[in-house]
């Protein structure tokens, strides 16, 4: 059997000041712990998936960026980095990606069985509104999906699947935040897809798995995060293994492991009922005729 896939994933790094539960002075050590754990499980690449650091202002936040390429720069495999909001506050895309060294378009990358599916999309936080689904992202990603003939394994900064934000420190009494306002419309395209597919982001500052359409929703834990983690920061990085069988395993001190086998991940879900007084009332009517 060959050697599965391996991806290595870090998120919300928050490097910079305090911030409510966010310990930014701790991300430089914590990024050499990252190093060392990547150097130590050598694998196919390495993911970003955003909120590098804590805005500020934007000369302050050029220099924050650039402390953050700097401890990814000794990494020797592929990195692949989005930008989440906090990326995007006091600067813009080409701000990151001459920083970072990269173009950030929407991108895939095959990595043998699989394909990895960077979704770029604008992660700038519109207050008071939230997120913008722009239709050019959603029209390029229903492209890839239905042209798909591997599995995927699709990243972002803010999370699709909707799920549930009951006890989450930044979100529960700001849902919408959370995620894209019309995600739905994000679900129902991946709904269409005829190979196994997993979705991570990182955004919520928690570890959380939510099965969709037979779809697994990941979110990855903060770096830097402290409201799980008793006042200590999480320190969460994540070891990701595709092959026949998928294997998800969360390191640091909001530990978290989940596995299913890929062809599971290909099985959609029968198509919900609908609200159950147009069910019910659809039979009335249909016995009084």
């Amino acid at each position: 059997m060959s050697r599965p896939i391996r991806l290595c994933l870090v998120t919300d790094i928050h490097h910079g000041k305090p911030s409510f539960t966010k310990a930014g002075p701790a991300a430089l050590g914590l990024m050499e712990e990252f190093r060392r754990f990547v150097a130590e499980t050598r694998p196919d690449a390495v993911l970003d998936l955003g909120d590098r650091i804590s805005d500020e202002a934007r000369d302050s936040d050029l220099v924050l960026e650039q402390e953050i390429a700097e401890a990814f720069a000794p990494i020797a495999c592929p990195r692949f980095h989005i930008d989440g909001n906090h990326d995007r506050d006091h600067l813009d895309v080409a701000d990151n990606d001459r920083i970072l060294g990269r173009t950030a378009h929407h991108e895939t990358v095959d990595l043998g069985d699989w394909r990895l599916v960077l979704w770029r999309a604008d992660a700038r936080l519109h207050r008071p509104d939230g997120f913008a689904l722009v239709e050019a992202d959603l029209i390029w990603l229903a492209r890839i999906v239905r042209a798909a003939d591997r599995p995927l394994v699709i990243v972002s900064h803010v999370p699709v699947s909707g799920h549930a934000q009951v006890g989450n420190y930044w979100f529960e009494n700001n849902p919408l935040y959370a995620t894209y306002p019309s995600a739905d419309r994000i679900r129902a395209v991946l709904r269409q897809a005829r190979v196994p597919v997993i979705w991570f982001s990182g955004h919520v500052h928690w570890n959380t798995l939510t099965m969709v359409d037979g779809i697994a929703h990941i979110t990855l834990q903060s770096l830097t995060e402290t409201f799980t983690t008793h006042g200590e920061p999480a320190g969460a990085f994540a070891l990701l293994e595709l092959s026949d069988r998928v294997l998800w395993r969360v390191h640091g001190r909001d530990p978290f492991e989940w596995s299913a086998e890929r062809a599971d991940l290909a099985r959609r879900w029968m198509t919900p009922l609908p609200a159950f007084s147009t069910l019910f009332g659809s039979r009335m009517r249909q016995a009084a005729e």
